[in-house]
């Protein structure tokens, strides 16, 4: 006999009803970040926004502070060469985010005198910046309306409002009306509901082992009253690192960050001992603007 789950129709719930309890759990246990404090102001929260994709506070926290006393503001890393950035990128991983950042910041320096821009449209058209990135500016920096709808919000949402586990593996067109039906008017209360219910899902309502007896809207939440029906949609992609190529890039990029001179073939040959899968690490390398080859067989950080 199969089983079935009926997921809750996310009208018929209550936004003002989540609201309240979630920001007043917010108040009370909002980690105290550096992004989230008043100097940090729009220029850290964009760059912590580009380096908490993918990756965890615990690994930002180092690398954030040093990237901002050394680069305070978008000019300062403007006028420094691509391959700074990403030798100062460090372990962080999924470095094409630091030329992206790098390229931003020349496009603020040059478009808006150096400042990062408050309207929506205009953050939207930076480079390396997607909905996600510029709602996320937007809205903690500037205190706007809109959805921000990273991983942690995504969870929240389909578990209290939708009734399921898990949401899609890639962002829905129902996951964005979802967000905007629950989103607060005030636009005040808006920018701090968006902060809240990615702070609940990085927190307590987590991907593994989440800890309903801590949660604010444990007593309204679809999934939970639902009984916490298992996942049924595609299998969730996991992420492997060892043996893939990805590894073989940040030994590649390892290298290369500690080098203050052009580094010899022969020293990117020793980081790996499959050839054919470190040349083509090190092409894809080469592709995406990463690594620059020079004519004698060497190889840098990019300098243009």
């Amino acid at each position: 006999m199969t089983v079935t789950h009926e997921t809750q129709t996310p009208e018929a719930v209550d936004p003002a009803s989540l609201h309240t309890p979630v920001i007043a759990w917010f108040d009370q246990h909002a980690r105290d970040l550096p992004w989230r404090r008043p100097e940090a102001g729009a220029w850290g929260v964009m760059v912590s926004e580009f380096m908490l994709q993918q990756t965890p506070v615990n690994r930002v926290l180092a690398v954030y502070e040093q990237w901002l006393a050394r680069w305070p503001r978008p000019a300062d890393l403007a006028k420094e060469a691509p391959g700074e950035a990403v030798r100062a990128w460090g372990r962080l991983g999924y470095p094409r985010r630091a030329l992206r950042l790098h390229g931003a910041a020349q496009a603020i320096t040059e478009r808006h005198g150096g400042e990062v821009p408050t309207e929506h449209a205009q953050l939207l058209a930076l480079p390396g910046i997607g909905e996600y990135t510029a709602a996320a500016v937007a809205s903690f920096a500037y205190g706007q309306r809109h959805a921000v709808l990273d991983t942690n919000v995504r969870r929240v949402f389909a578990r209290a409002a939708t009734g399921i586990q898990y949401p899609p593996n890639a962002t829905t067109a129902a996951e964005r009306k979802l967000a905007r039906m629950l989103l607060p008017e005030d636009e005040r209360t808006a920018a701090r509901w968006a902060a809240a219910s990615m702070e609940l899902g990085a927190l307590v309502c987590t991907a593994r082992n989440e800890d309903c007896s801590r949660c604010p809207i444990a007593e309204q939440c679809a999934w939970r009253l639902a009984g916490k029906p298992a996942h049924v949609g595609p299998a969730r992609r996991g992420q492997t690192y060892a043996g893939t190529d990805r590894q073989v890039r940040g030994k590649l990029l390892a290298v290369l960050r500690e080098a203050v001179t052009p580094v010899p073939q022969s020293a990117l040959d020793a980081v790996w001992h499959e050839p054919m899968q470190r040349g083509r690490a090190l092409d894809g390398l080469v592709a995406d603007g990463l690594v620059e080859p020079l004519e004698n067989g060497h190889y840098r950080l990019p300098l243009t």
